[in-house]
């Protein structure tokens, strides 16, 4: 019996289709590193996505949530909207991998070098999402930077959130030139694309802005494992 596996993403309810097509272009990435399995994708937000790709996937598919939080939408919700797939398999989503702590400081290490800087001179701002109303997110970004600074010593690393304090433009003040901004985000989108470069903008943020961490080349890879590592 071929293995299968589904990336899940939360989408754009507003636009579904661009995120179902990045998330699409993803997925065949991970494809790529895992041979023998067929892997689809889905965003919640598309009607129909997600029943299509458990279609195609047969019995038992390993489901990779694609998000940066462990909460609501990687367990009740998931596990709703799989009720008529008994069999399948979630596993935890992205932003608590083990191994995304490593990766986040290859890609520092990698775009401190070219800029000329040393590591321990260097202030990391983590941009998170947050929640006025749950504290699963701010938990998993903090979680984050904690395993990040233990891979990658620098000068500082600070976090800053959309939706809770400390709000983004507050905690990026300060942070001087030889800085990165490393949105804690699984993709583009209205946060990463509007939200962040304003905060930014209005903090006077001097350092190099970064893509989304689930944008990064070697998260296909990554995400690859931990599917075969769960079987």
């Amino acid at each position: 019996m071929q293995r299968s596996a589904i990336i899940v993403s939360h989408g754009q309810p507003s636009d579904p289709d661009p995120a179902e097509a990045e998330l699409l272009r993803f997925a065949q990435k991970v494809s790529e590193a895992l041979p023998g399995w067929h892997v689809g994708a889905a965003t919640l937000a598309k009607p129909g996505a997600l029943d299509a790709a458990l279609e195609a996937a047969g019995p038992a598919p390993r489901i990779y949530p694609l998000f940066m939080t462990e909460g609501w939408f990687t367990g009740d919700a998931l596990r709703k909207r799989l009720s008529n797939a008994p069999g399948a398999i979630i596993l935890r989503p992205l932003g608590v991998s083990p191994g995304l702590p490593a990766l986040a400081a290859d890609l520092l290490r990698a775009e401190i070098a070219a800029a000329g800087w040393q590591a321990d001179e260097v202030r990391a701002f983590i941009a998170g999402h947050g929640s006025g109303r749950s504290a699963n997110s701010a938990r998993d970004t903090r979680a984050f930077a904690t395993a990040l600074a233990d891979c990658l010593p620098l000068a500082e690393i600070r976090i800053g959130f959309v939706e809770q304090a400390p709000y983004l433009a507050e905690a990026a003040r300060g942070l001087g030139k030889q800085s990165l901004c490393l949105p804690f985000f699984a993709a583009e989108g209205g946060h990463v694309v509007d939200d962040i470069p304003e905060a930014l903008d209005t903090a006077a943020f001097a350092g190099l802005r970064l893509p989304p961490i689930g944008t990064a080349p070697t998260v296909p890879a990554l995400v690859a494992d931990e599917i075969a590592a769960a079987g």
